[in-house]
């Protein structure tokens, strides 16, 4: 792979294989001295992150690791995470993994000097205003899969244990101050999770291009993330040692953080809950839902897909354009409907209360209600 490059869009972001020899020079860009590595209990054993600490080590940061971060990460697990950085005096962290290790490392640098809880910037409104932003620790982002984008976003998702709901936390100082992007890191990832993943980037690009919200540049970022998706994913699911495919997918997500700036929709309102609710994977969980909610929003949002349609390549308008998307998550494995997913028919309309609720619904094309959200659950399941 030659791809390589140096990029300041929306921060700086070193991009190429083998750039995670370069970590301890991000530390010192991003100006940390004392980093700890917060990534999730999975790969905390794992070589790739034996490499990051080596990788640190030889820079002369230590090998400091906590490995703290569940798959849906609650409050417990960054009050764990928060602990292990106070004890060592930090001044900085490096987010390391997937999505879950890289929003609980964000929240870290966060919430290490603040005095308030969590939730109460959660994003909605101004909240975060309420945050010290002078107490923020730096973050150097480090993703090892290709779906979430939330080394270039600026919040984090945590699971509130006590009502099972997923909370964005914003502020626009958790913007990691340096991202290293190696495609290398991903090469390990099995075909289910870079399915899923995978299917994360591409909802995060098609709910950006089809949100309620007026944002062209954003626009712009997301039709470009899909094509990247529509090329690259099922090369990289197929073969998980094709690096150009791996490297073209770690933009495709990086890209849809990028662009949901503009809104999200439906597909994340519905995916929340059952998240919270069952525990499942969130890329897997977006692109189970994905068809239904194309059908839902079919009447706001066709002539855009239709336009979309000419930059990808495809036939048939919107009807080319949703079986596409049905060909792909057959392609690469995505079950076939909620059902098969574990979720219950006798529990949704505790999942549709709730997704109404979740702040990415505001931005759907069509206006979510009870009613209608309950249906659109029966009709993904």
């Amino acid at each position: 792979m030659t791809l390589r490059g140096d990029w300041s869009y929306p921060t700086t972001i070193w991009f190429g294989a083998g750039r995670l020899n370069e970590l301890g020079a991000a530390c010192a860009a991003a100006g940390v001295r004392r980093p700890l590595l917060v990534t999730d209990r999975g790969l905390a054993e794992l070589p790739i992150t034996a490499r990051a600490l080596d990788a640190l080590d030889a820079a002369g940061f230590g090998r400091a690791l906590c490995g703290g971060a569940g798959a849906n990460p609650t409050e417990a697990d960054l009050d764990f995470c928060l602990e292990a950085y106070r004890a060592g005096g930090h001044d900085g962290v490096v987010a390391f993994g997937g999505g879950s290790g890289l929003d609980v490392g964000k929240m870290v640098a966060f919430m290490c000097g603040q005095s308030r809880p969590v939730w109460d910037f959660e994003d909605i409104g101004d909240l975060w205003r309420a945050a010290d932003a002078d107490a923020i620790a730096p973050v150097v982002a480090v993703p090892t899969t290709a779906g979430t984008g939330s080394e270039v976003s600026r919040s984090g998702v945590i699971l509130n244990s006590a009502t099972r709901e997923k909370k964005i936390i914003f502020h626009p100082g958790v913007m990691p101050r340096v991202v290293v992007l190696d495609p290398e890191l991903t090469l390990g990832v099995p075909a289910a999770v870079t399915a899923g993943t995978g299917m994360d980037a591409f909802a995060h690009c098609l709910e950006a291009y089809c949100s309620a919200g007026f944002h062209p540049m954003a626009d712009g970022v997301a039709v470009e993330g899909l094509r990247l998706v529509k090329e690259n994913l099922p090369r990289a699911y197929r073969d998980g040692g094709d690096l150009e495919a791996r490297g073209g997918m770690q933009v495709a997500a990086m890209m849809g953080a990028v662009s949901f700036q503009g809104g999200l929709g439906a597909v994340h309102a519905l995916s929340h809950p059952v998240g919270a609710v069952y525990g499942t994977h969130h890329g897997t969980t977006n692109g189970v839902v994905l068809p239904a909610v194309l059908r839902f929003n079919r009447d706001v949002i066709e002539a855009r897909v239709e336009r979309l349609c000419g930059y990808l390549g495809l036939s048939g308008g919107f009807d080319g354009f949703y079986e596409f998307v049905c060909d792909l998550n057959g392609e690469i494995g995505i079950p076939g409907g909620l059902g098969e997913l574990g979720v219950e028919a006798e529990r949704l309309d505790e999942l549709a209360r709730a997704a109404v609720k979740d702040p990415t619904a505001a931005s759907n094309p069509v206006e979510m209600t009870f009613e209608n959200t309950l249906a659109l659950y029966k009709s993904a399941m």
